[in-house]
């Protein structure tokens, strides 16, 4: 593969049994790259690495949990001798309007969401330092752009990755660690549990692109800020989104 974008390269997807996660490790191991899928749904994340072939393995993950973090990079280190790239994906969507959000289920969210990313990019960063440097990509969301209502908890830990983002880039490019966020609009996944319908996928939808996202267009730009092509790339918000956000705030 002396064309592959990411020849050579050791990933962690977080999130990665299905959906975006999935897609995004995939589309990794077609550029050269071995990837280390994590995710608490243990079956199908077994599944997803058997399909990639030796490139790939399973760990089980719960990215709210600092010790399973430190699992997760000790089993990396092992099979694969280091890390240069952590695409932060993982997350839960629950929606609740704010009164009626629990502390419990808040909290919850916020420790997938937001403590996940910190706790990934602090056991991740020192690895890629001793590479020479390397890229992180935190997965926010439109919710991490403009408000949305019934999604309180979701929005601020959307709205977290977003702000850690931009201090982690700050922090961590002296060692020549990347750290850029992409916001994802309506995307056809499981978790976010799209409006597409398998009979309106060939529908005309509000959007400036004329229809939702697929896991492959996020998985594009994945392998895009993973690759040395976005060397001056740090800091950055990146919009995914078909164009909702364009027009965002006109009046």
């Amino acid at each position: 593969m002396t064309n592959a974008m990411l020849d050579g390269k050791v990933a962690i997807v977080t999130g990665s049994a299905m959906g975006m996660g999935k897609a995004v490790a995939g589309r990794f191991v077609a550029e050269g790259a071995q990837v280390v899928l994590t995710d608490i749904r243990e079956d199908e994340g077994k599944a997803a690495a058997d399909e990639l072939g030796p490139a790939a393995l399973f760990a089980p993950h719960d990215v709210s949990d600092e010790a399973s973090w430190q699992r997760v990079v000790d089993a990396t280190l092992a099979a694969f001798g280091g890390i240069d790239i952590l695409i932060n994906n993982a997350a839960i969507l629950r929606r609740a309007a704010l009164v009626d959000q629990s502390v419990s289920g808040f909290d919850e969210i916020i420790g997938v969401n937001l403590r996940g990313v910190f706790l990934g990019m602090r056991a991740a960063a020192p690895h890629m330092r001793s590479r020479g440097g390397g890229s992180i990509v935190n997965t926010s969301s439109t919710a991490g752009l403009a408000g949305l209502a019934n999604m309180v908890a979701y929005g601020a830990s959307k709205w977290g990755v977003r702000g850690m983002t931009k201090v982690a880039a700050l922090e961590l490019g002296p060692w020549g660690v990347r750290v850029n966020s992409i916001h994802p609009g309506r995307v056809d996944t499981p978790m976010t549990a799209s409006p597409v319908s398998t009979e309106g996928r060939g529908a005309v939808v509000p959007l400036p692109l004329g229809r939702y996202g697929t896991v492959q267009d996020v998985a594009s730009l994945h392998v895009f800020l993973a690759s040395e092509q976005s060397s001056w790339i740090t800091g950055a918000e990146i919009y995914i989104d078909g164009g909702s956000m364009a027009g965002r705030f006109q009046p």
